[in-house]
């Protein structure tokens, strides 16, 4: 059995379910993409070039080893092959497949992609970029709760246009951040058994439809007890959107460089962008929302 969905703008044909992505009927279309099962080599890719331990590169092909969870390979942009290992749980597999799997596969296609969440405000797009535990989910999950569509969580494409590329509806929430903003977890899917992260349906706010780039805000945790946002300007534009560059490696290994140096010039040329720090203690995230919104509409 097969299925159908689509996200990032491209149709996918799917041996593996992926119930966190839009189903659709594709009687009369063509996949751009098929995920399958099959054999992956298991030491790196003939004629390619290893980047790190468990990466190997080459000429539109990409080989990933997650130990004790699967070997992935992205080919010709248009296929992804899955070699699960022994017992594994097909959750444990969509994490990575939905991560860094799609995450290669839209290098192959030519995108610049950021590691962030991506919200649509008044028909634009406002992008929130940051490490790990800097808040991102946390905003997307409050936008959200006050009606503001997602496009994407985690995963952020750009097109040639400068428009955001729309992902798939959920946004990926630890227990303690549910918690926070009175999201009940007792009927949520966990990303992976072992974890008390959850996937977060937004079914009801989600954008379909690319939507342009106006803000990009780099969230940062201080020391400090109020919210403070600084304009990023000339250099530091680049160098934020570097750092923010989704499983930037990747893009290096791929010798996308020049490429990349190219969509991040036209996309800080196109976008307001902000340092936003918000106090690591004693966070309050509708405070954070409200900052957002108003230098958002002081900035249209």
């Amino acid at each position: 059995m097969t299925f159908q969905y689509i996200t990032y703008g491209l149709v996918f044909v799917s041996d593996l379910e992926l119930p966190e992505l839009q189903s659709i009927s594709t009687e009369k279309t063509v996949a751009d993409v098929a995920i399958k099962f099959g054999p992956v080599p298991a030491d790196g890719l003939p004629g390619g070039r290893q980047i790190s331990p468990f990466i190997w590169v080459g000429a539109d092909d990409f080989w990933l080893e997650v130990p004790q969870v699967a070997r992935f390979r992205v080919s010709d942009k248009r296929q992804i092959t899955i070699d699960p290992a022994a017992g594994i749980d097909e959750a444990s597999i969509r994490v990575f497949l939905l991560g860094s799997g799609l995450g290669a596969l839209l290098f192959q296609r030519g995108m610049l992609i950021l590691h962030g969440n991506a919200i649509e405000i008044d028909g634009q797009c406002m992008v929130c970029v940051g490490p790990s535990g800097a808040g991102k989910s946390t905003l997307a999950a409050a936008f959200a709760q006050r009606g503001y569509r997602l496009l994407a969580d985690d995963v952020v494409p750009i097109d040639p246009a400068g428009c955001a590329v729309p992902g798939f509806p959920r946004i990926k929430l630890w227990q303690d951040t549910a918690d926070k903003l009175g999201i009940q977890t007792d009927d949520l899917q966990r990303i992976r058994p072992e974890l008390q992260k959850y996937n977060l349906p937004t079914h009801t706010e989600f954008c379909g439809d690319p939507r342009p780039v106006r803000w990009i805000y780099r969230l940062s945790p201080n020391h400090q007890s109020d919210i403070t946002l600084t304009q990023l300007t000339g250099i530091e534009k680049f160098k934020r959107l570097r750092e923010n560059t989704y499983r930037h490696r990747f893009m290096v290994g791929m010798s996308l460089q020049a490429t990349h140096l190219e969509q991040c010039g036209a996309l800080a040329n196109q976008a307001r962008m902000a340092l936003a720090e918000r106090p690591s203690v004693g966070f309050e995230i509708d405070r954070l929302v409200d900052a957002l919104l108003a230098d958002v509409k002081g900035h249209s």
